[in-house]
């Protein structure tokens, strides 16, 4: 049976790549970093080995039926290897599975814009840098 994620408060952080645990540790902290705004994203950490591995597609089909938020967020090898973090955002409603990357210091943003219905998935994506990363507007 496929381990399936965790039905969370907040939106969810899946980390899936377990090579460097500082790199996990400094994420962590950049997450819990106000802005210069003091804004915060409202997320829930899940550090759990069985999704070492777990694609964006694959981490649909694991999420419980109760699952509320607008996006699922993952911390993966790509965003653990870079000081900036770029984690991979899956959308959840708008274009289900549609993903775009967002710098750790940015994900407030993304966050706290589409759980309150302020803003739409493809505002993030249409701000994205050459690179396919959103660091902002």
């Amino acid at each position: 049976m496929t381990d399936q994620l965790p039905c969370t408060s907040s939106t969810l952080v899946l980390r899936t790549d377990f090579a460097a645990d500082a790199a996990w540790e400094s994420l962590t902290r950049a997450l819990d970093t106000p802005s210069e705004d003091g804004f915060l994203p409202y997320v829930e950490l899940v550090a759990d080995p069985r999704f070492t591995g777990v694609t964006a597609e694959e981490a649909l089909g694991r999420l419980p039926a109760g699952y509320e938020h607008p996006i699922l967020i993952l911390a993966d090898a790509t965003a653990l290897a870079s000081e900036e973090f770029p984690l991979l955002v899956v959308d959840l409603r708008e274009e289900h599975g549609r993903c775009l990357r967002v710098v750790a210091r940015e994900l407030w943003g993304i966050e706290n814009n589409l759980s309150i219905a302020n803003m739409d998935f493809r505002d993030f994506a249409e701000a994205v840098d050459a690179d396919g990363v959103h660091r902002g507007f």
